[in-house]
């Protein structure tokens, strides 16, 4: 394979590879603004790991889940497959970096670079899958509380 595209594809694996990472921690995966007067607004904001709160005023509050068991399943599985995304993604950087042509690590047998090189990118679509799959469950449950009538 041509090094050139073997270097796009490293780089995009591991700007993917940090996407994830930056995605994990971000405060906003599920906002909500409760409007009452101008004093009583406040925006509730949770991610996989903590729930927050501001109001207008700007006091700010956070509190981690207090139990992973009494957390709905979703979440759990969420948290589960975001963090095998990021080690399918560490594995995958490895493996490419290894088995990229123009690196010296593994010495000069191609071949094994090359299997090397496409483990890597299995790597990097597991990532993606995991990533997807647990993004797109997140939101699937999040639409499904907003437009049911009996969620408080």
């Amino acid at each position: 394979m041509d090094p050139v595209v073997e270097v796009v594809a490293l780089f995009l694996g591991f700007l993917s590879w940090i996407m994830v990472g930056i995605t994990i921690p971000n405060r906003y995966w599920k906002v909500s603004s409760l409007d009452g007067t101008v004093i009583t607004t406040s925006t509730l904001y949770e991610n996989l790991w903590m729930s927050c709160a501001t109001d207008s005023t700007g006091v700010h509050n956070c509190r981690e889940f207090p139990s992973l068991l009494a957390l709905s399943g979703y979440i759990q599985a969420s948290r589960a497959l975001v963090i095998a995304a990021v080690v399918c993604g560490t594995f995958g950087v490895v493996a490419a970096l290894i088995g990229i042509q123009c690196s010296k690590a593994g010495g000069e047998n191609y071949t094994l670079k090359g299997r090397i090189a496409g483990t890597g990118g299995v790597f990097f679509l597991l990532q993606g899958l995991c990533t997807m799959v647990s993004v797109s469950w997140y939101a699937a449950n999040i639409t499904q509380e907003f437009f049911n009538p009996l969620y408080p």
